[in-house]
């Protein structure tokens, strides 16, 4: 990201919260910016892909306050209640541009943003499930994802209420309280059995994309099929392309074995969009 490109993103973030996104003009971004319309074309296709990269930045944001704190000598329990705290925080700065998009209706829903939302969601879950994991021990691992959405949940709520009255919270002690509520659920879990595994966690995930990623598999295949087809030495890439068409059919396709096979079409430029279509489908790179 340019320097130039930060600039016009805090510029649509601030026109966006005080004007809406669908009042708030390209011409009035860029005057706020102090450059032509002409030239915000140069950075950003639409008012929706500033949209996108604006979202981007924030989670950038949430991640940059996250390791803040994630090398520094700090007991498992206090570098988490500090990293929740940073999450807190920056939501509230943000607070503005967050009110806005909950309330306009016009806001774009396009897959893009979307699999953002999808991604960054997936990712702030691994990061809980490992930092319970950290402060409770192993014998938690197996109600992991059950605890993670738990404190998900309290975050979520919590968040909602900060950002619309930031004044009446101190965050710190917020983060203290929500441990402390996550220590009492883990000292009874114990005795329960996980609600959600690894195996039902994977089915939903692979059934939520599929409800909006505009992604065919099969055709994905069929056309690198018809690519490899008119290659010469062609017999391996064949060989590769049949264990992952093998593989995509069952119920509950192995992400290592689908890695695996699409890194031996890497380097093949005809092949490049579509395994790269399949690996940010499945959120992994090669």
């Amino acid at each position: 990201m340019t320097e130039k490109e930060k600039v016009i993103i805090k510029s649509g973030m601030k026109l966006f919260a005080q004007k809406g996104f669908s009042s708030t003009s390209i011409q009035e971004i860029a005057t706020e910016s102090n450059i032509s319309k002409g030239a915000f074309y140069l950075h950003f296709k639409s008012k929706d892909d500033l949209l996108l990269a604006i979202l981007e930045y924030i989670f950038e944001t949430i991640e940059s306050s996250r390791l803040v704190f994630e090398n520094q000598d700090l007991s498992p329990r206090e570098k988490f209640i500090k990293q929740i705290s940073a999450f807190f925080g920056t939501f509230i700065g943000h607070k503005e541009f967050l009110i806005m998009l909950s309330k306009e209706q016009a806001i774009p829903r396009n897959e893009e943003i979307k699999k953002l939302f999808f991604k960054k969601r997936f990712e702030f879950h691994l990061l809980y499930r490992k930092g319970l994991v950290s402060i409770y021990g192993s014998n938690t691992e197996p109600f992991s994802i059950d605890l993670a959405f738990i404190l998900e949940g309290l975050f979520q709520s919590y968040v909602g209420l900060l950002i619309m009255e930031p004044a009446e919270f101190e965050i710190e002690e917020l983060s203290h309280f929500l441990m402390r509520r996550m220590d009492s659920i883990v000292k009874d879990i114990s005795n329960e059995e996980p609600f959600l595994t690894e195996k039902k966690l994977g089915n939903i995930i692979k059934n939520s994309k599929q409800c909006f990623a505009p992604v065919n598999l099969n055709n994905i295949v069929e056309k690198m099929r018809n690519e490899i087809d008119q290659m010469e030495n062609r017999e391996a890439l064949e060989i590769s392309l049949d264990v992952l068409e093998e593989e995509l059919s069952k119920e509950s396709p192995r992400l290592p074995v689908i890695k695996g096979m699409l890194s031996n079409f890497k380097g093949i430029p005809t092949l490049e969009k579509y395994t790269k279509e399949m690996a940010d489908f499945y959120d992994f790179d090669i």
